[in-house]
């Protein structure tokens, strides 16, 4: 089993399971973690997803051995590749870095998350690294380009130059040094980055869920936009959870719940 899918309650945690290779992903992880992302974003039941990699590596990126050998040939086979760039996009080698999910996703770092690894920490919402985790760009010494997204996602969180910077040197990527200029968000002793996501979406669980969802896609959307574009996008967006929850939520608060910042019974 490459893919684990462990869960409580509202947080499902999908979890990569090669331990002999750091979680390096083959065709047959990158197929089941398309499937595991896919069913989290189907479940009625589920509402945030941590992702993680366990025996403390998070991804060592592509299973080099497995491209070299030409195992890879049967998942890449059913990636149709076009120039037509209204074409739709195909899956990403790595299984889940090219899904446009509904609901968010926190990656959780331990170990290193290099090459296609920091891709797939790169698309979650947002990361959580342990103390001693690491990105890098290790693919750049073999000869193999980011294809997952990194080139795209990367300068939209650290600015183009240190993107660039990241990118062309390959060089290792601290967690202190991830968290300063904006790659991670949270920074946790060794062994503590799982139970620190699946808190923070047990959190983000709480909350009324369609209101969640909608401020999520609108932070999306907005990329790439005018302001006032972003704006209209973003009313578009609220109207539906105005109706469907705002003002029952404004009648709890109302009620008493909420009050001086205090979201324990809401």
């Amino acid at each position: 089993m490459t893919v684990k899918i462990e869960r409580n309650g509202p947080v499902t945690t999908i979890v990569m399971h090669r331990p002999e290779v750091k979680n390096a992903v083959d065709p047959t992880q990158a197929r089941a973690l398309h499937r595991a992302f896919l069913a989290f974003d189907a479940d009625p039941d589920a509402a945030v997803a941590v992702f993680y990699g366990d025996n403390g590596s998070f991804c060592a990126g592509y299973d080099l051995k497995a491209l070299s050998s030409g195992e890879g040939a049967d998942w890449t086979d059913e990636i149709v590749f076009s120039d037509d760039r209204k074409a739709p996009i195909p899956p990403g080698p790595m299984g889940a870095s090219r899904l446009e999910l509904s609901k968010p996703v926190i990656a959780a770092v331990e170990g290193p998350a290099v090459a296609g690894g920091t891709e797939l920490a790169l698309w979650a919402d947002f990361r959580v690294m342990a103390v001693d985790a690491y990105f890098g760009i290790y693919c750049r010494r073999w000869g193999v380009p980011l294809i997952d997204g990194g080139t795209v996602r990367l300068p939209r969180l650290v600015g183009m130059g240190r993107a660039l910077e990241i990118i062309l040197t390959g060089r290792k990527v601290p967690a202190e040094e991830a968290l300063r200029i904006g790659m991670c968000e949270y920074v946790v002793p060794h062994g503590e980055a799982r139970a620190k996501a699946e808190a923070l979406a047990m959190e983000i669980a709480r909350f009324p869920q369609q209101c969640v969802r909608a401020d999520r896609a609108s932070v999306y959307r907005q990329q790439g936009l005018s302001l006032m574009e972003g704006m209209r996008s973003e009313f578009a967006g609220s109207l539906p959870v105005v109706r469907a929850e705002s003002v029952m939520g404004a009648g709890r608060f109302a009620g008493g719940k909420g009050r001086h910042g205090d979201f324990r019974e809401i």
